[in-house]
């Protein structure tokens, strides 16, 4: 679960905004969902934002459009990023006309990332976090770097985790066809013509190479206030859980914030803690820096953030890895995959690995074979 999703009470109806803008050469997106529950049955959702009219202002002058590819997902221009020392608004137009602007963010500069360490820890993950309620291994990820002496500097970090993946695709009251009876090529999942009493699931295999990508979820903040210009050394700045002993590739992103980003997450983090998270109760509201031009009061959720980013990736070998991991397909769906029984000379097919943000068929750079 996103930090931003915590605040978020299931009676309202409010905007979600998700966005932040780097200087790295990566995909950059901007997500706007709208949280809803179900009138009948009370239960929380998300709707995206469809047919938005989105677009970044750099510097109060040049203008650069985001195109919807995936419902509610916006994206920047393939060859646009972010440049240390410009300001950037986000403005969007919803598809009744509603107007939103942010407030106007300058991306400060980041120190580098200098030595990582990681160090398996069999207890690492609290109740709350454990995959499936149960497992509590993780690798503790620490940096050094050198603060920044000229001004004050604010922090965030989050990583990315590739792991092998081997099962591609599950279908639900159905089975898994490359191409229907016309011999077209559809890759998909087909509900069969048995009766509603058919339940059976199956889980396929991957046709090719795969990863799945996994990301952080946890707010891990810093600020130089007491340490200005000066080295940081051993600061604990993620948790990667151990999915399986198989070895994988993590990106650590170490990030700039504004002084009112950072305060911004200071109080989603203090308020998370303090509630104890869904779990302990329904927290206040906390809006962003996004509001809607012609009803300020509006509640908007998120915030719109502008970072360097300083990255390195590292390759977890997981040869300290001790106990039990519970392997990659359990630990994303809290069960063992099931085969489909063979049935013929084509029966059962290997899948298509999708690519999305949370899986590539692309080799990711720094991979060992």
């Amino acid at each position: 679960m996103d930090p931003v999703e915590s605040t978020i009470n299931s009676s309202l109806n409010v905007l979600i905004v998700d966005c932040t803008l780097t200087d790295k050469a990566e995909t950059q997106v901007i997500r706007l969902n709208r949280s809803q529950s179900d009138r009948l049955t009370g239960r929380f959702g998300y709707v995206p934002l469809t047919k938005a009219n989105v677009q970044l202002v750099v510097d109060s002058v040049e203008v650069v459009m985001a195109e919807e590819t995936t419902d509610g997902r916006y994206q920047l221009p393939a060859d646009f990023k972010g440049q240390v020392g410009h300001v950037y608004q986000l403005k969007f137009t919803l598809a009744d006309g509603t107007h939103y602007e942010s407030t106007p963010e300058l991306l400060q500069p980041v120190a580098p990332i200098g030595q990582v360490r990681a160090l398996f820890n069999p207890t690492s993950l609290s109740a709350t976090e454990r995959l499936n309620n149960t497992y509590s291994a993780a690798h503790d990820f620490y940096v050094d770097f050198t603060d920044q002496a000229d001004q004050p500097n604010y922090y965030r970090w989050d990583w990315m985790d590739w792991e092998r993946q081997e099962w591609c695709r599950s279908c639900n009251r159905g089975f898994y066809q490359v191409r229907d009876a016309q011999g077209n090529l559809i890759e998909d999942c087909v509900s069969t013509n048995l009766n509603s009493s058919f339940t059976a699931s199956f889980d396929y295999n991957c046709r090719t190479a795969c990863w799945e990508i996994l990301y952080s979820h946890e707010l891990v903040l810093f600020t130089d206030k007491y340490s200005n210009g000066n080295p940081v050394k051993g600061l604990l700045i993620g948790r990667v859980p151990l999915y399986s002993k198989e070895p994988c590739l993590v990106e650590l992103r170490q990030s700039s914030l504004t002084k009112q980003a950072y305060d911004y997450f200071n109080q989603l983090q203090e308020q998370s803690q303090t509630s104890g998270g869904l779990a302990g109760g329904q927290p206040a509201l906390l809006v962003g820096n996004v509001q809607n031009v012609a009803k300020p009061n509006e509640a908007v959720v998120g915030y719109f953030t502008v970072s360097s980013v300083s990255s390195v990736r590292y390759w977890l070998s997981r040869t300290d890895a001790s106990g039990i991991a519970p392997g990659l397909f359990f630990a994303l769906n809290a069960r063992g995959p099931v085969d489909e029984p063979p049935s013929g000379r084509d029966r059962p097919p290997t899948a298509v690995c999708v690519s999305s943000d949370s899986r590539t068929p692309y080799k990711p750079e720094g991979w060992r074979d």
